[in-house]
């Protein structure tokens, strides 16, 4: 009788045993991987220029070789006839166009920490989407997508603005 009862007794002891070990097995599978420390996102820089930088009518070139900006500025130049007009968007950014689509799109100017400022989506500077903007003086806008097939297909575009903004342009000499 003894031994029945200590035989009972082991039983529950290693039954007992075994549960909690199957229990840890059970636990340990389901913890969930340790986690990575993810690296703070990048505060977003402003560019240099602003909004008000881009706004008014502009007449369009691009160029493939270096060598030809200053052919493609004069040929601008000349389509201020059907310029493209670039306005303020309702967020702050300005209404362009993207590669590829033919629907004007709200853009951000953003500036990077190697210095270059770019237009493009919303997203970190430099994106496939984003043009550099190569240069910027009031009068004439150099922008080089930064996609190097995007840019092999458009070119780097030049805009050269389009008479005084604001003032009516005629034939005829203002009234004294």
């Amino acid at each position: 009788m003894f031994a029945l009862r200590d035989l009972r007794l082991a039983g529950v002891v290693a039954f007992g045993i075994l549960s909690a070990l199957a229990l840890c097995a059970c636990a340990s599978r389901q913890a969930a991987p340790p986690v990575e420390a993810v690296p703070p996102p990048v505060p977003e820089l402003p560019s240099q220029y602003r909004p008000e930088d881009f706004v008014g009518r502009w007449g369009y070139g691009t160029y493939h070789r270096e060598g030809d900006q200053a052919r493609t500025e004069k040929q601008a130049h000349g389509q201020c006839g059907q310029p493209v007009v670039i306005n303020r968007g309702p967020n702050g950014g300005v209404m362009m166009y993207l590669a590829d689509s033919a629907q004007l799109q709200e853009l951000r100017l953003k500036g990077s920490p190697s210095g270059k400022n770019f237009v493009g989506p919303p997203g970190p500077p430099g994106g496939t989407q984003d043009r550099e903007i190569v240069s910027l003086d009031g009068r004439v806008m150099v922008l080089r997508w930064v996609d190097p097939e995007i840019n092999g297909r458009y070119g780097t575009g030049v805009y050269v603005r389009c008479g005084t903004e604001g003032v009516a342009r005629s034939g005829k000499p203002a009234a004294r």
